[in-house]
């Protein structure tokens, strides 16, 4: 569908804040980033940073968030642990290739606690890679392919993060040596193969 020009304009800002951001935070670290110094250096009037985003943060969550989309109404409905396997490799995958896009530097200064993006319990409501698994495994429940019991997909999705995130931080601190993508499949495969052959029906 076609975008109005005053939606390419706003797109356009938007990209000129981030790209902005990004060259700071690769430069400077997160704690040297801030409002001032992303207008300063995209040339962009705070009136118009603060139209586009709430926070430094919130910039930060929209462009980690916007990797490249992945439509769910293609994924296989899940009808053995195999299909759950792997479509979930096929989500993580898909962020492994955006956190290259966006390079190592980026990735290091973002995964801080100080991000709150980060921080489920304050970040904006976009959609994360983590909430498509998550619908995912509740599909799956629903299909009576799984049943997790006690065990709630919280905790499941928190250890996926947890899983993620340290290969993230491994490949950002490494300057983008290791291979994202196989040590990302290769962690997650273990964890999936112990966990859904255990609560397979």
């Amino acid at each position: 569908m076609a975008i109005s020009k005053q939606q390419q304009k706003s797109l356009a800002t938007k990209h000129k804040i981030f790209e902005a951001a990004k060259l700071i935070l690769g430069r400077d670290g997160y704690e040297n980033l801030s409002i001032k110094n992303i207008c300063q250096e995209s040339g962009v009037s705070n009136g118009s940073f603060y139209h586009h985003f709430k926070t430094k943060d919130d910039l930060l969550s929209y462009y980690i968030e916007e990797q490249p989309y992945l439509n769910e109404d293609s994924f296989v409905i899940p009808r053995s642990i195999q299909d759950i396997k792997d479509t979930i490799l096929t989500i993580y995958n898909n962020y492994a290739n955006y956190c290259k896009e966006l390079g190592p530097k980026f990735m290091a200064n973002y995964y801080t606690p100080k991000n709150q993006s980060l921080n489920p319990k304050t970040r904006t409501i976009r959609n994360y890679p983590i909430n498509a698994a998550e619908r995912y495994l509740e599909e799956a429940i629903l299909t009576k392919v799984v049943d997790f019991k006690d065990l709630e997909i919280e905790d499941i999705t928190t250890d996926i993060r947890i899983i993620v995130i340290g290969n993230v931080f491994e490949w950002s601190m490494r300057n983008g040596t290791p291979d994202i993508n196989r040590n990302i499949a290769r962690s997650l495969s273990t964890y999936l193969d112990g966990l859904l052959n255990k609560y397979k029906l």
